[in-house]
């Protein structure tokens, strides 16, 4: 049983199943996903998202503006809450900062003041709502973990997706509440470093993503990803720890569903049978 944590079924390459993504959900039933968390990346996007969740029941979805996507008019507070409510979202983000392509783009990459208030409005609108956070992070180490601490509650948390940072960044994050998502990544033949975080973060702070359509897994390297192959990553992590993949598909479950609460009453009958049955998800 395994949770694909972060995926956008919206972006499906044509080249998969077809472009079909009903067939691309069933690939990734066959193996044991049972629930996808489908991301928005502008607020524009997030209907056609929801659209997506209300075809599948297994399906969730979040609402967000992504650091590098330029939009017309960057939203305010109450905006990100209104859609965020509006089509039932039970996150916030993608959001947060990315620095990579200021100096290679600059004409199309908004600027570091603009990341940082678009950020700084969806932390607040996260906390306002007790939502949790998905946080894009790459090359803005310092400011991102100083937003965090600012603008976020513990209790709430969130989750620095597609973690690419070093083991220090990870440990600072698990102490103010949050969660450390995986992706194919850390198959990949030079993320050692990487590897370690997989090893020695508590696996009760881990989650496991495809961010499909990109990133695809070895073996898959070179192919557009795809929900389905968020086991290969699970398998990764239990080579690493040395620990049965059923363990770390049961717990990355149910870091899912202590994470994004508003998602558990979702979840199948069955996936909360075998989650309490299990010793996790206790009164959910």
């Amino acid at each position: 049983m395994f949770v694909d944590s972060h995926c956008h079924l919206d972006r499906l390459d044509p080249r998969t199943h077809g472009g079909d993504l009903a067939a691309a959900l069933d690939a990734a039933r066959a193996r044991g996903v049972k629930q996808f968390l489908a991301i928005g990346v502008t607020l524009d996007e997030v209907p056609g998202v929801a659209a997506i969740a209300r075809e599948h029941d297994d399906v969730v979805i979040s609402a967000g503006v992504h650091p590098l996507h330029s939009v017309d008019q960057e939203p305010e507070i109450e905006a990100i809450k209104e859609v965020a409510e509006r089509f039932g979202a039970v996150a916030i983000g993608e959001c947060g900062l990315d620095y990579h392509y200021l100096e290679k783009s600059p004409e199309t990459v908004p600027s570091r003041e603009v990341q940082r208030e678009r950020f700084r409005r969806q932390l607040i609108a996260a906390t306002e709502l007790a939502l949790p956070v998905i946080i894009h992070t790459r090359e803005a180490r310092e400011e991102t973990l100083a937003l965090i601490r600012e603008h976020t509650d513990p209790a709430i948390g969130g989750v620095l997706h597609c973690f690419t940072e070093d083991l220090d960044m990870a440990r600072e994050a698990v102490r103010h509440g949050f969660y450390i998502s995986l992706s194919g990544i850390v198959t990949f033949r030079n993320a050692e470093a990487l590897r370690e975080v997989a090893r020695r973060v508590p696996l009760d702070r881990l989650l496991i993503e495809t961010d499909s359509p990109y990133l695809a897994p070895v073996p898959h390297r070179g192919k557009p990803n795809e929900p389905a192959w968020v086991v290969e990553v699970a398998e990764c992590i239990a080579a690493e720890r040395g620990i049965s993949v059923e363990e770390v598909a049961m717990q990355t479950t149910a870091n899912f569903y202590r994470l994004f609460r508003a998602a558990a009453p979702e979840a199948s009958a069955e996936m909360r049978e075998i989650l309490r049955d299990a010793g996790f998800l206790q009164g959910a």
